[in-house]
């Protein structure tokens, strides 16, 4: 049973080890982002780069995605599809090439829709590029150890 506030959303009580997977209660794990998180764009894209380069990307995607809740309707399927790139680089972390596949795939999309206005400096080409790149490889070579490097602006 996941835990819940007492409005009954869920919560982030349980820890996690460095990509997301839940461990069990009273286990040390990595931590999370607050629950109540609400950074701007540009702080939220300067500590989602920072999550990604230290291999974090289950909490560069937490950040990203209260962005996205927060986000103007007319930005939102870009944040959307940011956060996507994150849990798609989880999925390649935990071994699961078919996961990352379908979330990568889906956010190159969304992506590629934006090139020519994204907001914030955000670099959506550049990520085209590396996700494209990222799926052009047999699965073989979607493993937990592949180097990954996403940056999320110019």
């Amino acid at each position: 049973m996941r835990d819940r506030d007492t409005e009954g959303r869920a919560r982030n009580a349980r820890p996690r080890d460095a990509y997301g997977r839940p461990l069990p209660h009273g286990a040390t794990g990595v931590p999370t982002m607050p629950d109540d998180l609400d950074p701007d764009p540009a702080c939220g894209l300067a500590l989602a780069q920072r999550l990604l380069d230290e291999d974090r990307p289950f909490h560069a995607h937490e950040v990203l995605e209260a962005v996205w809740k927060a986000a103007p309707p007319d930005e939102r399927e870009l944040w959307r599809a940011l956060a996507q790139i994150a849990v798609g680089v989880t999925h390649v972390r935990r071994g699961n090439p078919r996961g990352a596949r379908a979330l990568l795939s889906r956010a190159a999309e969304s992506l590629e829709a934006r090139t020519a206005d994204a907001p914030h400096g955000i670099d959506t080409a550049g990520i085209v590029r590396t996700t494209r790149a990222l799926l052009s490889r047999p699965d073989t070579e979607l493993t937990p150890d592949t180097p990954i490097a996403i940056h999320l602006t110019h």
